[in-house]
């Protein structure tokens, strides 16, 4: 099992840059998750320490993963999560989108597959996605995404319905993989805890920089 990258840890919080191709938390298939990483490094500090997942990130996304290390504090976290947390991510799209910025808003469905979709009715779960572009070069775009809702695929899905795809995103409809993996980065999160304020950013991956100017 790979070392962590921790990005912060205190007595309530552990910060970890998760990399790209590791599930959060098991599927029931495989124990290789970041869950068990972090679940080993707490009891290895003391063998009654715990870890709560509080969010998640797809398997194949990098980045920014904060785990409680209470339950008092995952519940806190989940139940004011939308209204406490500003999340950015960095994201290499197929082919050169037209306008410099933007909202996505589109009520999300999932089928039987676990494919996740955009309802043509206001049916489903709402999301909203900000962006603005940062970069256009080698035929992709670089773009800049805050979340204001944090839906399953709700990234992947937009950028796939304005016809320009998160690149190695195959799932949803990219052609092109040219950095071999997802182009998907979960860059920052901020959140207000009791007021007080923290800000985690996981470094760039280096395969997203030859796409910065």
């Amino acid at each position: 099992m790979k070392k962590m990258d921790i990005i912060y840890e205190d007595k309530e919080l552990l910060v970890v840059n998760k990399p790209p191709k590791l599930l959060t938390i098991s599927d029931g298939k495989t124990d290789n998750t970041l869950y068990n990483m972090a679940r080993t490094y707490v009891k290895k500090q003391h063998k009654s320490n715990k870890i709560f997942i509080v969010h998640r990130l797809d398997k194949d996304t990098s980045g920014v993963v904060l785990f409680a290390k209470s339950e008092d504090v995952k519940k806190y976290l989940q139940d004011n999560w939308n209204k406490i947390t500003k999340r950015e991510y960095l994201g290499i799209l197929d082919g050169y989108l037209e306008n410099n910025k933007g909202v996505i808003k589109e009520y999300l469905v999932e089928d039987k597959t676990h494919r996740v979709y955009a309802s043509n009715k206001k049916v489903g779960e709402y999301a909203e996605t900000h962006y603005e572009v940062l970069n256009r070069k080698f035929k992709c775009s670089l773009v800049k995404i805050e979340i204001k809702t944090g839906k399953k695929n709700q990234i992947r899905v937009g950028f796939s319905n304005l016809g320009h795809p998160i690149i190695g995103d195959k799932k949803y409809g990219s052609k092109n993989n040219y950095i071999k993996r997802l182009g998907l980065h979960a860059s920052k999160l901020e959140i207000n805890i009791k007021d007080k304020k923290y800000v985690f950013e996981a470094n760039l991956p280096k395969e997203f920089l030859i796409y910065q100017k």
